[in-house]
């Protein structure tokens, strides 16, 4: 005998057997019982929910010889043939292969004729929203002024697809998702009923993998189940099936990630690829425990919104006080982008890497999220402590020394000192001599203060300044005729204008006026922050 899949195995035959839809259910029986069944109906949801196997018991209970409640019995003759699916009187389209416009007119044609036997001929037409706007056009009119003994059924995942004249014309019945803990306790009643054994752990990670679809996961556990068909079904097994992580180890990659140790997060990378893990699945589970992290974050008491054990729950909650809500964004952003770029990478680990370490490195970023996420590490490194090299007795005496001293701030500069500093490169471009635009790159021009008309042409070497005195006469033509103004130039060593410039402003980089503008900006962007003196 030819094996049965088990979401064939146990589908559904009575409305007392289909799995969450209790609000459809309650209705539809109501509706048999009082006589009052409609002439169409939609029954709309995602894959998996059960909305053909409820329009097929729905077509069996109308029709039925001896009701019990509201269900088909399943055992008369009009019951049987329907479950042999060799009844006259409920007829199964797939709208996807038979969507023209001929088809619906055979429709058109035979709802002429009453049913051979039974109340009701029955059309079940499973994903209506493929059939092409002439086809909608030809089954409008039927579905207004259908014959008495004729009931449609419109199957579909899309409804936004279908015309809104149908909708309008159709009861419409919206399947919900099937939750985990649900899916899990049937799934756990199916393998008592086989005999087979396996752990309740395996089974609420199926579910999960199910995402809302009954069939989903009978359809992984059949699969699960066919490879290891005399052992008990593990989690661990189930991992090594379908190529997914252990939740363990999504917990210390996140771990790794917040204390930036690039060195276990290669580690766990190569871990991933040695066990055949999907990178793919792996990226988006990592997406999925982020967000749960985020969701922790944010409310109280967010265990009734995780599909997720009460032990992981416990788990998250600790790991979520390592991570502030700006980085879990942050990463999930980050990790989102890169679900994306792997459908198109030729090498998924390096892109992988890349991403993991980028995070992990400390580089300048535009994105403001990530400024944020990288502001409040900072601000968690300062409130434990941050470590540091003691000193000796004569380094802190001239800290303490320099810390007491007052310093000013260097003034704001004059138009022609900018334009000076800011276009020096620019001053020299027509200079010939490549040796002399040469050292030019190593002249940084300065001045002192404000009373000090003086240009100090500060060399970065020793070496240069003999040099740069050589050609002292052509640099100033070059930098007189650039600001059409005489100006006065002394040539000195960094070392000697660094020695100067400490002595009067300090070791510390001071503000002059021009920082008041850059202080509003970051006001815009980050009012809380402080700016210490």
């Amino acid at each position: 005998m030819s094996y049965t899949a088990l979401y064939r195995k146990f589908r559904p035959d009575t409305f007392a057997s289909v799995i969450g839809q209790d609000h459809i259910v309650k209705t539809i029986k109501n509706q048999i019982l009082t006589n009052r069944v409609s002439h169409a109906y939609l029954f709309c949801g995602t894959r998996g929910t059960g909305k053909t196997s409820t329009a097929k018991i729905f077509a069996r209970a109308i029709n039925c010889l001896s009701p019990k409640n509201g269900n088909p019995c399943n055992h008369c003759e009009l019951c049987t043939a329907a479950l042999e699916n060799r009844s006259m009187n409920v007829i199964e389209i797939d709208a996807a292969s038979n969507n023209g416009v001929d088809n619906i007119r055979e429709i058109r044609e035979e709802v002429k004729y009453p049913p051979t036997q039974g109340y009701y001929k029955v059309y079940i037409i499973d994903e209506v929203h493929m059939l092409s706007s002439g086809a909608f056009n030809a089954l409008l009119k039927t579905l207004e002024e259908p014959p008495a003994h004729i009931v449609f059924i419109l199957a579909t995942t899309d409804p936004q697809k279908v015309p809104a004249t149908i909708l309008s014309r159709c009861q419409r019945f919206d399947f919900h998702r099937i939750t985990t803990e649900e899916i899990t306790q049937t799934l756990l009643n199916y393998m008592k009923t086989e005999n087979i054994a396996v752990e309740k752990q395996a089974l609420h990670y199926i579910a999960r993998l199910g995402d809302g679809s009954m069939r989903d996961a009978l359809s992984i556990l059949d699969q699960c189940i066919a490879f290891y068909s005399d052992e008990t079904l593990t989690l661990d097994k189930v991992l090594d099936v379908v190529g997914a992580v252990d939740n363990s180890i999504l917990f210390s990659i996140t771990d790794a990630i917040v204390q930036k140790n690039a060195v276990v997060i290669m580690d766990f990378i190569q871990q991933i690829m040695i066990q055949g893990r999907s990178i793919s699945q792996f990226v988006t589970e990592l997406i999925v425990h982020l967000r749960n992290i985020l969701i922790c974050n944010t409310i109280e008491n967010a265990s009734t919104l995780l599909d997720i054990s009460s032990e992981e729950y416990t788990q998250l909650q600790l790991q979520s006080k390592k991570l502030s809500k700006e980085e879990c964004m942050y990463f999930i952003k980050t990790f989102s982008a890169l679900q994306n770029d792997l459908k198109y990478a030729s090498n998924e680990r390096i892109l992988l890497e890349v991403t993991l370490l980028k995070i992990c490195s400390v580089t300048e970023e535009k994105d403001i999220d990530a400024i944020s996420a990288k502001l409040v590490a900072l601000e968690r490194q300062i409130k434990n402590g941050i470590s540091f090299i003691p000193c000796s007795s004569a380094q802190t005496e001239n800290k303490a020394a320099s810390s007491t001293a007052i310093f000013k701030k260097p003034p704001a500069l004059s138009e022609d000192r900018k334009t000076i500093k800011q276009q020096w490169q620019a001053i020299f471009q027509e200079v010939e001599s490549p040796s002399l635009k040469g050292i030019i790159s190593h002249i940084s021009p300065e001045f002192k203060e404000e009373t000090d008309q003086n240009l100090y042409l500060v060399c970065a070497y020793t070496a240069l300044q003999d040099i740069v005195k050589k050609n002292i006469a052509l640099l100033q033509q070059k930098i007189e005729q650039y600001i059409n103004k005489s100006i006065s130039i002394s040539v000195i060593t960094k070392e000697e204008y660094d020695n100067w410039y400490h002595s009067i402003y300090g070791t510390a980089e001071q503000k002059n006026e021009e920082d008041a503008e850059f202080q509003s900006l970051v006001g815009t962007y980050f009012p809380e922050a402080e700016f210490q003196e």
